[in-house]
């Protein structure tokens, strides 16, 4: 190889070694290889030589073209190299540094509070009723003494579905738990029916109903939707008395409070005559003296208790409807109902 060719080859060694960029690289590429680079001007002047000079010229350019070709190729995966070992550096993670610790959920608070709910019922021997949300009209509203354009419907017949049942009547979201009562009672009776054949006494029915409702309402205390828990106890002798009995030490149980009273209030409902509201009342606290309304209650209609596929001459019992929701705030001396639906974790953090 001549001398001038080793020089070239020096000098493309030495300007790529120079390029910093891969850009800058290519330009010094086009100088010796391009297609007015210096090998291309060489390989063009082969033209002008005999034949035996073109084979030995020819030899010693393709053999400077390939040292230079060897040297860019080298040059780019030293950029390379540099431009990962950059991004390496720029996105190394020290792991000396604390870990991130993932913080643990908690349960809701209204769901804290129908856990509580269960838990208390269930000491006294009450089961958990379940049934759907979606509801036909003659579990929501008929079959609980509230037939069609009754008054009582005016605040609770309020969503409705693209649904109809076999009378062409459109299921509703249901505005209580009370169809689960009925359902529940159903499933009763056709369990023991065999009893009821040979006239013997039915086991109690002896139940609550916690779940989500449905109605148009919202403001600081009340939610389109919210929660509701009913209870039932239905049997031979069971009697106000032990409604006020079941009631008082549920409040006690679950306020964890020995200084409330309780107050049965007269009151009207469509599904129990005679009627109460509850009141409760604190000793002590923010709330004392006051009376605030918790529940609602009384003794079943007969015509439930026959809707129900009992016989209400032998069969009676109370019912209550209380409202998570409010028992919540009362519990927590929350005072906006919203803000348990608003998802705002810096609110809900302090119940987990």
């Amino acid at each position: 190889m001549s001398a001038d060719l080793q020089a070239l080859i020096e000098a493309a060694q030495r300007q790529f070694s120079e390029a910093v960029t891969p850009a800058a690289l290519e330009d010094a590429k086009a100088v010796y290889l391009g297609k007015s680079g210096q090998i291309t001007t060489l390989m063009k002047g082969l033209a002008q030589l005999s034949v035996e000079e073109k084979k030995a010229q020819g030899a010693a350019i393709n053999q400077a073209k390939q040292a230079i070709e060897r040297a860019l190729q080298a040059r780019r995966q030293e950029l390379a190299d540099m431009e990962l070992e950059r991004q390496l550096q720029a996105e190394r993670l020290d792991v000396t540094l604390p870990g991130r610790r993932r913080q643990s959920g908690g349960l809701h608070p209204v769901t804290r509070t129908m856990e509580r709910i269960e838990q208390i019922f269930g000491s006294m021997g009450f089961d958990v009723a379940d049934g759907p949300e979606i509801e036909s009209d003659w579990h929501s509203f008929t079959s609980l003494n509230n037939p069609p354009n009754h008054p009582a419907r005016s605040m609770q017949d309020t969503f409705y579905v693209d649904l109809k049942d076999e009378d062409g009547i459109h299921y509703n979201l249901r505005p209580h738990t009370s169809p689960m009562q009925v359902r529940y009672a159903h499933q009763h009776v056709k369990k023991y029916r065999h009893l009821l054949e040979r006239g013997d006494v039915l086991p109690d029915i002896r139940i609550i109903a916690p779940g989500r409702t449905y109605r148009v309402d919202s403001d600081a205390t009340h939610s389109p939707m919210f929660h509701q828990c009913e209870g039932l106890w239905l049997g031979e002798n069971v009697s106000f008395k032990d409604l006020k009995y079941v009631f008082t030490h549920f409040c006690k149980a679950f306020f964890e409070r020995e200084d409330l009273q309780l107050r049965f209030r007269p009151s009207f409902f469509p599904f129990t005559e005679p009627s109460a509201e509850i009141d409760i009342q604190f000793a002590s606290g923010p709330l004392a003296g006051r009376w605030l309304e918790v529940a609602g209650s009384g003794q079943v209609h007969p015509n439930v208790v026959r809707n129900m596929g009992l016989d209400p001459q032998h069969t009676i019992g109370f019912a209550f409807g209380m409202g998570p929701d409010r028992l919540t705030m009362l519990r927590y001396g929350v005072n906006d109902l919203r803000l348990f639906f608003d998802g705002d974790v810096r609110f809900l953090s302090q119940f987990a």
